[in-house]
This record gives C-alpha cells, sequence and structure tokens, in this order.
C-alpha cells in the first residue's frame, strides 16, 4: 500500500501516539479521521494537521457509535483502507490495594477501552474494507492494533493493563487469519515506554531512571518511531498477524 493512497481512522488521534501517526501518514499524502473522546483537542489537531484531516468524537467501547463512525469517516474520506488503534488507558492498580480489592468496575473499564474498543474498531473497519476493490495481491485494508509490552511482563499493577493489552495480542493472529479471505491484513505494534503527554509532568530523577532501565538506546521512545513502524506495516505486504516490539530491548522488571 503507498501511503499516499492510504485513507485511515486512527484511535487516540487527538495527541500522543495516534497523533504521531496522523502527522506521519499526512506528511506522506494519506487522508486521515481522528478519532478521541476528547472534543477540544480533537477539533484542534484536526484543525492544525489541515484539510486533508477531520475529527469524529467516537468512544471506542460504544459498538454501535463506532460502526456509525467509521461508516461516516469512509464516506467523508472517499475510502477508508487503514484503521490504527491507538486509543487506550492505563487503569493501573493493585489488585490488592491499601484501599481493598480493586473494584471489577476499574479492571472493566480498562479491557473495555483497550481491548473491546480495539475488537469493535477492527470489526466495523474491516466490514468496510471488504468491499474495497482489491489491490496487488488481493489486498483491501489493513488494521493495525497497539499493544504494549506489559503484554508480555507486566509489572505489579498492571493486571487490568496487562490483560487488556495480553488480549489485543492474542486476537491478532486468529483475526488475521480469518481475515485472509478479504485481503485484510491485522497487525499489532507492542511499544515499550514512549514520551508520550502522559509523562511530561513527571519528575526528572523518576524521568532518568526510567530511561536508564532501556538497554539501547537508554532514552524513552520517540512518538515518530512508532509513527515510522505503523508506516513500515502498512507499505509491506508480507506483514500479517504478528506483534512487533518497539521497546529498545527493555524487559520490564516486576516493580
Amino acid at each position: 500500500m503507498q501511503l499516499s493512497d492510504v485513507r485511515a481512522v486512527i484511535t487516540g488521534g487527538a495527541s500522543g501516539l495516534g497523533l504521531a501517526v496522523a502527522k506521519h501518514l499526512l506528511s506522506q499524502g494519506a487522508t486521515v479521521t481522528l478519532f478521541d473522546v476528547n472534543e477540544e483537542k480533537g477539533q484542534a489537531a484536526a484543525a492544525e494537521l489541515g484539510e486533508r484531516a477531520r475529527f469524529a468524537k467516537v468512544d471506542v467501547s460504544n459498538e454501535a457509535a463506532v460502526a456509525e463512525q467509521i461508516a461516516a469517516a469512509k464516506s467523508a474520506m472517499g475510502g477508508l483502507n487503514a484503521a490504527i488503534n491507538c486509543a487506550g488507558i492505563l487503569g493501573a492498580g493493585r489488585v490488592l490495594g491499601k484501599e481493598g480489592p480493586m473494584a471489577l468496575s476499574q479492571f472493566e473499564t480498562t479491557v473495555r477501552v483497550n481491548l473491546i474498543g480495539s475488537f469493535n474498531i477492527t470489526k466495523a473497519a474491516a466490514n468496510e474494507m471488504q468491499a474495497n476493490e482489491a489491490g496487488e495481491d488481493g489486498e483491501r485494508g489493513v488494521v493495525i492494533n497497539t499493544a504494549s509490552i506489559a503484554a508480555f511482563e507486566g509489572q505489579i499493577g498492571q493486571a487490568a493493563y496487562s490483560a487488556s493489552k495480553g488480549g489485543v495480542v492474542g486476537m491478532t493472529l486468529p483475526i488475521a487469519r480469518e481475515f485472509a479471505r478479504i485481503g485484510v491484513r491485522v497487525m499489532t505494534v507492542a511499544p515499550g515506554v514512549f514520551h508520550t503527554p502522559m509523562v511530561d509532568g513527571m519528575p526528572q530523577a523518576v524521568y532518568d531512571s526510567l530511561c536508564a532501565q532501556v538497554p539501547y538506546p537508554s532514552r524513552l521512545g520517540k512518538p515518530e518511531e512508532f509513527a515510522a513502524t505503523v508506516a513500515f506495516i502498512l507499505q509491506n505486504r508480507y506483514l500479517n498477524g504478528g506483534v512487533i516490539r518497539v521497546d529498545g530491548a527493555i524487559r520490564l522488571q516486576p516493580k
């Protein structure tokens, strides 16, 4: 897939990794629709990105809203051949914390946004993509989900987050196998510790300690590096059904 031909929906597109993906794709001639729950940031981001970007307020855990907005995005962009899921929440907390056991609602909310949200986007986007005219190798579209290295070595306090991201990893291959018949590839990126707005308020000593844990290069990942990985997946049709770690060789310690 040529990046200039991409018509993409990007969840969590108002900031962080999602916004970085949007900027990268737009720089290569793509057209994008940003999905986010933060309308103020989303509208501002779309306005800054220019005429080939639009915004829609979407709760990815809402099945009906996702299907409706996916169809609307396809209509507005004149097509849909890529969906990149970057929306997510941390849901941090111990299962048995100082205030007692974790509320089921906290665990459930994390799974609904990170896992069920990714599933909702995947199925709604692929449903639209299957009607696309087949390109080279019969390709009609690409879905890229975002997991985390916490899916493999989650830390204490990441039970909900790791479960949700582990689910994203687990559904990658079976969905890719199923979608082979319609020419839609499915891939997952598992980023390590990246410099996003979530770390901006972090004390310098904590930030430096975090960087030191990354073997090489000893720094946090740049959103642009995540975006470049997404672009690589879009362009390489032989990438399908797999998970790519982008983490500087870090392996998370228990805490």
